[in-house]
């Protein structure tokens, strides 16, 4: 059985020593090399080769992202597997950025790190449970504005001056006085305005046009 070859990053002993004892401790997993900081991690990844390098985030010299970034430049098969003890959504897209495989809170390694090690080692990712759920509001929250600012555009300019006198509380009779039209047009308008938009009631027009930043300037 061929083991996974594991590189094992971090500035403190102690951490090192106890993570070493885990993984070799399984069948599948052998430690072929230590760094204590970021710079001599890079170079033992380029000379050695490892399947999975794990990598504290936080080291001397080189910091591991940029270590992380380094290794997956110079040797895009091996797989870098993150240590940390950031839980904070400001760490976790960072390190999918540099190209991370994988993020494993310090806090947990004794029960996740050696799925976590098995997960990158085959090609996969692997993010603690809380992560994935910030990675999913992430995507929702992109989509959601990605797809309000895309509806947006499809606006022609007198129906976005519609939608905002009518998210003002204007009556369609007094839309029809500004901008020289006619009470049977704005209604025609706000219809098409809402078919756009996929808005169903009026309020969901006002909610929409305050999301979107169209009335700042009045409140």
């Amino acid at each position: 059985m061929n083991k996974i070859r594991i590189l094992l990053a971090d500035d403190h002993m102690v951490v090192r020593v106890g993570v070493r004892a885990l993984l070799e401790a399984e069948p599948d997993m052998s430690v072929i090399g230590e760094a204590a900081d970021g710079l001599t991690a890079v170079a033992e990844a380029i000379r050695l080769q490892p399947d999975v390098v794990v990598m504290d985030i936080s080291m001397p010299h080189l910091d591991g992202l940029e270590a992380t970034r380094r290794i997956r430049s110079a040797c895009p098969s091996v797989q870098v597997l993150i240590l940390t003890v950031h839980a904070q959504q400001r760490y976790l897209f960072p390190v999918l950025k540099a190209g991370g495989a994988g993020y494993v809170l310090k806090s947990t390694v004794d029960t996740e790190l050696i799925d976590a090690v098995r997960t990158v080692a085959r090609g996969g990712a692997f993010l603690y449970p809380s992560a994935t759920r910030l990675l999913l509001e992430d995507y929702l929250g992109q989509l959601h504005d990605t797809t309000h600012q895309d509806l947006y555009d499809t606006l022609s300019e007198r129906e976005r001056a519609v939608l905002k006198a009518i998210a003002l509380g204007h009556t369609a009779k007094e839309v029809a006085e500004q901008l020289a039209l006619s009470p049977k047009t704005v209604e025609t308008y706000r219809t098409r305005i809402m078919e756009k938009l996929g808005l169903q009631s009026r309020a969901d027009l006002v909610k929409y046009a305050l999301a979107r930043g169209l009335l700042d300037q009045y409140t």
